[in-house]
Formats: structure tokens, sequence, C-alpha cells
């Protein structure tokens, strides 16, 4: 059994930051890729950002340039640090991981970004 665990998610103002944290914890045995999404009300879910296992980045145009992922292979754990915040940004954001057993999502932490 895989869980992970997100954490600093919160309200925040247009222009601030916040830096989310997403920890995994059992049965691991290899963790490939980690990656962080995002679901605003009525919407999809859409990725935001993602890590390779040798540290290789992506983002989509809308947040290129204002977060940035990064992951602690020691401590199984990925982050997310959002910059330059916008109320767009506003949405419950996940955490996603690839290992060889299966792919796991975290339960969710809700950002909100006020005008």
């Amino acid at each position: 059994q895989v869980q992970l665990v997100e954490s600093g998610g919160g309200l925040v103002q247009a222009g601030g930051s916040l830096r989310l944290s997403c920890a995994a914890s059992g049965s691991i045995f290899s963790v490939n890729a980690m990656g962080w999404y995002r679901q605003a009300p009525g919407k999809q879910r859409e990725l935001v950002a993602i890590i390779s296992s040798s540290g290789d980045t992506n983002y989509p145009d809308s947040v290129k340039g204002r977060f940035t992922i990064s992951r602690d292979n020691a401590k199984n754990t990925v982050y997310l640090q959002t910059n330059s915040l916008k109320p767009e940004d506003t949405g419950v954001y996940y955490c996603r991981i690839w290992t060889r057993a299966g792919v796991y999502w975290g339960q969710g932490t809700q950002v909100t970004v006020s005008s």
C-alpha cells in the first residue's frame, strides 16, 4: 500500500507564493516520474508540472516561469513552488507518482488565490 500526503495549500493574495509538498510512504520500490495536477471547479483535472526520475521537468505554458517542481528522492517527496500566483491558479492540487508497482494519487490540497 502506498500513501501520498500533501501539504502547503492555503489562501493567498494574487502575486503571492505557496510551496506544496507531497510525501510518499508505504510499499514503494521504485519511483519514476512525479507530478502535480490541479482541478478548478467545473473543470477537468490538468497537469501543471512533471519531473522525471533523472530530474527533467516539463510545464504547460500557463505556469511556465512561475511554478517549479523538484524532488527529494531520499525522502520520496515532490515539491511545487508556486510564485506570482493568479486567481486562475485556484483549485485543488493533487500529486501523482509513477512507480514500478503502479500509479498513485494524493488526496489533494486546496489552493485559493484572491484578487
